[in-house]
């Protein structure tokens, strides 16, 4: 099997398990049908490096800019993209004749990296956020590394919703319902001081071709993602900086923040940072919890893929200073869909 093709096959699986039957349709054509003999597909056959997720997710941006044709409106597509159903023969007919057509839109689409934004992780912000401030009634600084548009900074303008619970402002921009299990963090005092983002390749939610962007990484089938995005748009905050995370997270820790707790958060994006950057800004965020006080206290929140060492999903992990707690907050889907949540409210131990 072919490097491009083993790629789309895993791809296949993982939009599987993620609740996408369409994507592990489309990935499964490209990946039986496609062959090179094109500008575009012969520059996708002879892509350099690692083809997967954890990579260079080729599949993701050419399926991401099919889907970018499919919401600027073309009609072939349409015809086969949900809420349609198609055969795999009319699937490819009408894929095979728009890397034709579109071969210089989709070619150019493929230079930059995916970007999602999927606001549904916000529902582990908030638990958190509520968690830390029932401990720590005081505003929250916020400082998000890998923040694309930065949807997930505004998280304190959602809601989550488990049960009778709800969590989050009495009029949210949107509402979160994952499956949740384990117990639920008390409600708390929740306000934002300040908030930045930052990303090496932000997306402006103000502008139509950034939105298209965000827009084409969620899934066709999964409309709900599509509405929870549109609306997290409309509640967009500050643009995101454009820069090396770890730089400017050095010089985010050189400003003061007296009576504040800083909450330094990453959701699936740490992991996509070099071996030494993670190391240096490590470093940098444990020297700075050395000196926090109950004053001026510091989180450091990851929500990243450990490899399934702990279960399905993302591990939830919490570091919180003074004290240095590490603390396992539990797991989540990738996407949002569920969230196990392990840490009772007794306290920080």
């Amino acid at each position: 099997m072919d490097r491009l093709a083993k790629a789309l096959r895993g791809q296949a699986e993982a939009c599987a398990g993620l609740g996408s039957p369409f994507m592990a349709q489309l990935c499964g054509v490209l990946a039986d049908r496609l062959e090179p003999g094109t500008g575009l597909t012969d520059r996708l056959f002879g892509w350099e490096g690692d083809l997967s997720p954890r990579a260079e997710s080729v599949p993701l941006r050419l399926c991401g800019a099919l889907h970018a044709l499919r919401l600027k409106g073309h009609a072939g597509l349409a015809k086969v993209y949900p809420p349609n159903a198609a055969t795999d023969a009319d699937l490819w007919a009408a894929v095979a004749h728009t890397l034709q057509t579109e071969a210089a839109f989709i070619d150019a689409w493929i230079d930059s990296a995916p970007q999602t934004n999927e606001v549904r992780r916000s529902a582990v912000l908030i638990a958190t956020a509520h968690w830390l401030c029932a401990r720590h009634p005081m505003p929250l600084v916020l400082s998000e590394l890998g923040a694309s548009g930065g949807l997930n900074l505004m998280f304190d303008r959602f809601a989550l919703s488990v049960g009778e619970m709800v969590l989050g402002p009495k009029d949210p921009a949107l509402v979160l319902g994952p499956e949740w299990s384990g117990p639920v963090p008390q409600a708390a005092t929740v306000e934002v001081a300040a908030r930045e983002g930052v990303d090496l390749n932000p997306l402006d939610p103000r502008n139509p071709d950034d939105v298209l962007r965000l827009r084409a990484y969620l899934w066709p089938d999964q409309p709900e993602r599509l509405s929870l995005t549109d609306a997290a748009i409309a509640a967009a905050g500050p643009p995101v900086i454009k820069g090396d995370a770890i730089a400017w997270l050095e010089n985010r820790l050189a400003a003061p923040f007296q009576g504040r707790l800083h909450l330094i958060y990453t959701t699936i994006a740490w992991q996509y940072f070099p071996a030494a950057a993670q190391s240096r800004g490590k470093a940098m965020i444990e020297a700075e919890g050395a000196v926090a006080t109950q004053d001026s206290p510091l989180a450091w929140l990851g929500m990243e893929n450990d490899g399934g060492a702990g279960g399905p999903g993302a591990a939830v992990t919490l570091r919180l200073w003074p004290g240095d707690h590490s603390i396992n907050l539990g797991r989540a889907d990738f996407h949002g869909r569920w969230v196990r949540w392990d840490v009772a409210d007794e306290g920080v131990e």
